[in-house]
């Protein structure tokens, strides 16, 4: 085996396929990636039993073959090379890597322990918009639960239908919703699927350069293509909640609230809240006013009011910061959000309109 890649292509394909490296495992050849050579292309793959990465680049083959070598080690290589050809040579177990005037020597792993690619054959996909599709999931997938006993909580539901795409997440303390219009005109009927919240993320940083992606389901996997890179990850079997249910269809307070002055007062009273997470929110309809307050548990005592526009019922409702900022951290590009209350002793919605409209329920803390 033996070929000649540029070195620019070859850290770029590692860091694709670096994802799919087991981080704590007891088999070696998981800690590797999975070099194919032949007929000018180059295939990387990695796999940790659960996901399963494959990308392919250009090269000058002149011997075909394969062989494993271990991902990290490579990595940390072909990032300290110059910008030239890097040649790759297999003797025997060892792997000879040779770059203008630096030369590396690697043991390697049998290609045949390593796990196969998976095979699909996908029932149903939808192809999106790369960008607006990472902005959605960039605002909700943060939101998923890690409780092993509810899995399906763990991923994001996806629904395609009507050239409306929605996300939405939750870890039963909070639910996240974001929805926004995109052509689907290729896709019949709906699509819908529980993607696993890691993987839906991990699939869209690494294919972020593509202009669409592809989103497969078979019966049991997720499958994600762009360009030369294939993700496949488990797909999260059940029911998703019914979500809708916990949405109010109507409020008796609205406030718009700047997100600026916001995010700097919170950041302020969070400062005393950092044992006692609960903030305190008094909402002033009459002279437009909100104050945010935190007690930490020494007594200790933070305040801070902002200006807002509220209609409605003044009164008093604490939430978890952590969980508010979470919100603001989605909402980082937005200028203005509107936070509306059914009633001051149940949940919060806080909605952003915009090209993704974006909905983020929180439920109270005692105060």
């Amino acid at each position: 085996m033996k070929f000649t890649v540029s070195q620019s292509s070859l850290t770029q394909a590692i860091g694709v396929v670096m994802k799919g490296v087991a981080s704590a495992s007891t088999l070696p050849i998981l800690s590797g990636v999975l070099v194919k050579a032949q007929d000018g292309i180059l295939e990387f793959q990695t796999s940790n039993y659960t996901i399963s990465i494959r990308h392919r680049i250009a090269a000058h083959v002149e011997e075909e073959g394969e062989m494993v070598i271990p991902c990290k080690m490579l990595s940390n290589i072909t990032k300290t090379l110059p910008d030239a050809p890097v040649t790759f040579e297999l003797s025997e177990r060892q792997v000879l890597i040779g770059c203008e005037k630096s030369s590396f020597r690697l043991n390697t792993l049998d290609a045949n322990d390593f796990p196969e690619f998976p095979t699909y054959a996908i029932e149903s996909a939808v192809e999106l918009p790369t960008d607006i599709l990472s902005e959605m999931v960039g605002r909700v997938w943060r939101v998923t639960s890690t409780d092993k006993a509810r899995p399906i909580l763990g991923g994001v539901h996806m629904k395609v239908e009507n050239n409306t795409v929605r996300l939405v997440a939750t870890d039963s303390f909070r639910l996240a919703v974001c929805d926004t219009q995109v052509e689907t005109s290729t896709l019949e009927g709906s699509f819908e699927l529980n993607v696993p919240a890691d993987a839906f993320n991990d699939a869209l940083n690494i294919m972020a350069s593509q202009a669409t992606i592809m989103i497969g389901a078979t019966d049991t996997q997720v499958v994600f293509e762009a360009g030369n890179t294939t993700y496949v990850s488990r797909r999260i079997e059940g029911m998703y909640p019914n979500y809708k249910q916990l949405i109010p269809d109507s409020c008796v307070t609205s406030v718009k609230i700047d997100v600026a002055a916001f995010n700097a007062a919170l950041k302020r009273v969070a400062v005393i809240a950092s044992a006692n997470p609960a903030v305190k929110f008094e909402i002033d309809v009459e002279n437009g006013q909100m104050g945010l307050s935190s007690i930490s548990n020494d007594q200790d005592l933070a305040q801070e009011t902002i200006d807002v526009e509220a209609e409605g019922e003044s009164g008093t409702i604490a939430f978890n910061y952590h969980y508010i900022f979470g919100c603001l951290n989605a909402l980082s590009k937005e200028k203005e959000i509107t936070l509306e209350l059914k009633s001051y002793s149940q949940a919060g919605i806080f909605k952003s309109y915009d090209k993704i409209n974006y909905l983020y329920l929180v439920m109270p803390v005692r105060i």
